[in-house]
């Protein structure tokens, strides 16, 4: 939901259409660019509550007033408004751990103190546990996300306007296979996405009530269904399979360059390319397309990975940040980590992610469940050997250890401590609480 698009003027820029073959040739082209692992990103996202009174919703008139200050401040990363009102910074391509961690704390700093003036905080929960807040954002491509999302319930609306992320990006990796290679990274990326969910789950509250479920921002994305927010079939080349996942996904919205954006119902992309449609789509078409679709893992000739719920803490967020880059670039650490996950990929099923019972049980039991307990301890380990490898200096090494000590060696995450933290009030059994009942495993 980080992109930036241009929501008016030429909306159907790019007028030339394309057929069926093209956007098959162009995705597979643009989405995977291969080469060996040399850049890292994060995108954070953050809820923004009353510094005094959390629990009082932020009004607009507050938010936009905000907004205007934190504008007016140079930063390194790109900062843009989510549909609820969330904040979130967008690094640039660090060449290494320790520059990115250092551009983005230093940019965190600075909104910091422009909130802080105004009586604001950012809040690192996966999901808003005291409202759904109204929609901040009253724009065409907002009100075509809503309006194509509500046809599946309510999940959309908690998507958009109360949930909050860490989202860790990667080089693709090479051509080549190996470690590094794009389809070892690919296939491990939705095998340890499981795992980062679990161990990461920070969302188990909605109205104030446990859901059952410790990341409930999980249990969310996966409501909206695998079309929009679902992984193309595992074992597959990576490239043909995302091009035809891209293809048969529906149409979020028919952008028009004046008035209500039209909002067809089932109309996919490859049936677009036929003929079907109000008008032919165009490589705009296309590329706005790809900006509406939310799998666990997106590649954007990267790979954005994006089931990470947002961290506690000022600085919470250089953990999951740390540990996934490890984990990736280097050799040693991703070889050990694809040996640790190998064997979970028997309880996803061959299901795509997070339509499958690993990651229904990751989003429900984070670390309580003894299997990815086992494999968390494990990649942790290994991308603690390897932070030196990297450059990481000794205050990002003192957080993955401590992380890994008070939360995975302990078989618990975040969500635990809020629900601790919930007076007299016994965490709801899995399956039940608002929103959430009766529900056993994610759906498909």
């Amino acid at each position: 939901m980080s992109d930036v698009v241009d929501e008016g003027g030429d909306c159907t820029g790019h007028r030339a259409t394309v057929t069926e073959a093209e956007v098959d040739a162009l995705v597979q082209g643009i989405c995977f660019k291969t080469g060996p692992p040399r850049t890292l990103g994060v995108e954070l996202e953050w809820l923004i509550h009353d510094r005094d009174l959390p629990q009082r919703p932020v009004t607009p008139e507050r938010l936009r007033a905000a907004y205007a200050a934190v504008r007016a401040v140079p930063l390194g990363s790109a900062l843009t408004v989510e549909p609820g009102g969330q904040l979130e910074l967008s690094s640039p391509p660090a060449a290494s751990l320790m520059e990115c961690v250092g551009t983005v704390s230093a940019d965190l700093a600075a909104v910091r103190a422009v909130l802080d003036e105004q009586g604001l905080v950012l809040v690192g929960l996966g999901h808003d546990p005291f409202r759904v807040p109204d929609r901040f954002l009253r724009e065409p491509r907002y009100d075509a996300m809503e309006t194509c999302l509500d046809r599946t319930g309510p999940a959309g609306r908690h998507m958009m306007r109360a949930s909050a992320s860490v989202q860790v990006c990667v080089d693709a990796g090479h051509e080549e296979p190996g470690p590094l290679g794009h389809g070892r990274r690919w296939w491990l990326a939705h095998q340890l996405g499981a795992v980062l969910v679990a161990a990461f789950a920070n969302s188990p509250l909605i109205d104030r009530l446990p859901t059952g479920w410790l990341s409930s921002r999980q249990l969310m994305w996966a409501e909206i269904g695998a079309a929009r927010a679902g992984a193309p079939p595992p074992h597959e080349e990576p490239r043909s399979a995302w091009a035809r996942h891209v293809l048969d996904s529906p149409v979020m919205c028919v952008r028009q360059d004046g008035g209500p954006w039209e909002v067809p119902e089932g109309l996919t992309f490859r049936e677009w390319t036929r003929g079907q449609g109000s008008r032919p789509p165009t490589r705009a078409d296309l590329d706005y397309h790809l900006t509406t679709l939310f799998p666990p893992v997106r590649p954007r000739g990267h790979l954005e990975l994006r089931m990470i719920d947002a961290q506690p803490g000022e600085d919470g967020w250089i953990v999951p940040l740390a540990v996934t880059a490890a984990l990736f670039d280097d050799p040693q650490a991703a070889e050990t980590a694809y040996r640790c996950v190998k064997p979970l990929a028997e309880r996803a099923l061959n299901l795509p992610a997070p339509h499958n019972p690993l990651w229904s049980d990751a989003a429900r039991l984070g670390l309580a469940d003894p299997e990815l307990r086992e494999v968390a301890a494990a990649c942790f380990a290994a991308a603690l050997d390897a932070l030196p490898r990297l450059g990481a200096g000794t205050e990002v090494t003192d957080a993955v250890a401590g992380y890994l000590e008070r939360y995975v060696a302990r078989g618990r995450c975040p969500a635990d401590d809020l629900l601790d933290a919930l007076p007299g009030t016994p965490a709801a059994p899995a399956g039940s609480g608002p929103d959430a009942q009766g529900r056993k495993d994610i759906p498909s």
